[in-house]
């Protein structure tokens, strides 16, 4: 079931999964952050978090400017702080975006994991 159908981000809960859905096109900018985290907040307020698994989809996203890269950290624990019981990021075909999603992983103490496909994401 769709949730949110952004141009820049699209959210999506498969209940059958037990899967939150978070698909970022592009980048998101400042002046859509706060919208993003708004719905990001209200899509994982519908299930119960304990039992579903958060899966932010980046293969479409655009490499970030170096500012916006900096704070990337910051938003993956964003996610972590959401109590999904399980926190898979998908990463970019970017080959640029792709290096700042592991460097940003590499800086803070990230729960989840880094996959390369979305179908990777149920492999735990």
């Amino acid at each position: 079931m769709i949730v949110v159908d952004e141009p820049k981000y699209k959210m999506a809960i498969y209940e059958a999964k037990k899967e939150v859905h978070v698909q970022i096109i592009g980048f998101i900018k400042d002046d859509l952050v706060e919208g993003y985290l708004n719905h990001l907040d209200k899509a994982s307020g519908m299930v119960q978090k304990k039992n579903y698994r958060l899966v932010v989809d980046a293969t479409h996203q655009s490499p970030l400017p170096s500012k916006v890269a900096a704070g990337l950290g910051d938003t993956f624990m964003f996610y972590a702080s959401l109590g999904f019981n399980d926190i898979a990021i998908v990463s970019s075909k970017s080959k640029i975006s792709a290096v700042q999603i592991r460097n940003a992983l590499e800086t803070v103490n990230f729960p989840g994991r880094l996959v390369n496909h979305v179908s990777e994401t149920t492999s735990r």
